[in-house]
């Protein structure tokens, strides 16, 4: 008897482990803000289904990841100099400081950032054993997962506007990122085991503001691979070997931040400021496509920053302003379009049938994924937030102005 309640433990631990997903980058496993984890909270608040909440010491936006059971984040700590540019790691279960290591450091009003904003904003992504960490023109890194530096690269310089933003994306054997600067804005791949420059692709744009400060997303149409990298009055599709352009669409906007999703063969670009719009794109062809494969625009309450969602049939927008609209992923038609809450810098995600969603005042709203609007939890934490969800090990991560918290049943 003894070995049958045995064996079933090992069983039952065995698909606990094959179950288990991790959270290695900004918006995810699919970078497009989907988890596979269910028995999600609904509810919560500062002493509510909380299962930890730790102090994060200096000054960043980054949205936490999960890897291999630890929490990793970036910070920019003050000091009599400047910044210190630091990486940190938390044990996922229990948030205790794992090890905060320093990186790069930032001399004392070197770039203006804009109040929105932080010099330790980009997300990290982690693969294998090996963390990356990115700072925009400051530079970026590979540490081991025990916070040992492995490379450096800080050659890529470029004049920022605003600070540094947009996150990194691990195509292949290349690290991926935008640096859409004041002028001669380009595209950087760097090779992901030493760091040294792969490729860098200069942005043709028109735009008089160059600067975005987007993510690029990696997909694949007709077994083409893909890399989409949105800038300032332009999205271009590009071949992630060598960095070449293949084809582009042109739009009014600067300042683009949100990162694109894709499915039903559709590309979804938001276009930044002044004007914000959400295009639909067939991401087929090459060349200049504006006027054969743009399929759908939608102009009003779109995102200047929150990231789209594609989910099913639906795709979920959430304004800067706090407007939540739920689209026809083909056509664009409006399902639902309702106001949740104050102001929104965070991606939405999608996890258990319901849509996530962080407000800058620290609010958690959750929403039912579907045609029909349902409100069902308005959770405040009571502390200023723009970073980005992570789920993971059945838990949301959320990170505060001052705090990490694990968030589960």
């Amino acid at each position: 008897m003894w070995k049958t309640i045995l064996a079933l433990a090992l069983i039952s631990c065995f698909a606990v482990t094959v179950a288990a997903e991790d959270w290695p980058q900004f918006r995810g496993p699919t970078g497009q803000g989907h988890s596979r984890e269910t028995n999600l909270p609904v509810h919560w608040s500062t002493n509510e289904n909380v299962a930890f909440k730790q102090t994060i010491p200096g000054q960043g936006w980054s949205s936490p990841i999960y890897f291999s059971r630890k929490l990793f984040i970036t910070t920019a700590l003050p000091d009599e100099t400047g910044f210190s540019l630091r990486a940190m790691a938390l044990d996922g279960a229990r948030g205790e400081m794992l090890w905060n290591t320093e990186v790069f450091h930032e001399a004392k009003d070197s770039s203006r950032i804009h109040s929105k904003n932080t010099h330790a904003s980009a997300t990290s992504i982690a693969e294998g054993n090996r963390l990356y960490v990115h700072f925009g023109h400051q530079g970026t890194a590979c540490l081991d997962l025990d916070g040992k530096v492995i490379w450096r690269n800080n050659e890529l310089r470029y004049e920022p506007v605003h600070g540094n933003g947009g996150s990194p994306a691990l195509v292949g054997d290349a690290l991926v990122f935008n640096c859409d600067g004041g002028r001669d804005p380009f595209i950087a791949a760097l090779d992901k085991k030493d760091g040294h420059l792969l490729w860098k692709t200069p942005r043709i744009t028109d735009a008089r503001q160059t600067f975005s400060f987007s993510t690029p997303l990696l997909i694949t149409v007709n077994d083409r691979k893909e890399l989409i990298s949105p800038g300032s009055n332009m999205v271009g599709g590009y071949d992630p070997a060598d960095g070449k352009e293949i084809w582009r669409v042109r739009y009014d906007g600067y300042s683009v931040v949100p990162r694109p999703v894709f499915g039903h063969g559709l590309l979804f670009v938001c276009t930044g400021f002044d004007r914000p719009t959400v295009i639909a794109i067939r991401p087929e062809g090459q060349s200049d496509l504006t006027d054969s494969n743009v399929v759908w625009t939608v102009k009003r309450s779109a995102p200047n920053t929150p990231s789209p969602l594609l989910v099913g049939d639906e795709l979920y927008l959430v304004a800067d302003s706090g407007t939540a609209t739920c689209l026809d992923a083909r056509t664009g038609t409006t399902h639902w379009q309702e106001r949740i809450g104050g102001n929104c810098s965070a991606s939405p995600i999608y996890a258990d049938g319901r849509i996530y969603v962080q407000t800058e005042d620290g609010t958690g709203v959750v929403l039912k994924a579907g045609k029909t609007f349902e409100k069902l939890a308005t959770n405040p934490l009571n502390e200023r937030s723009l970073a980005s969800y992570a789920i993971a090990d059945g838990a949301l991560f959320i990170r505060t102005a001052e705090h990490l918290y694990r968030i589960q049943q």
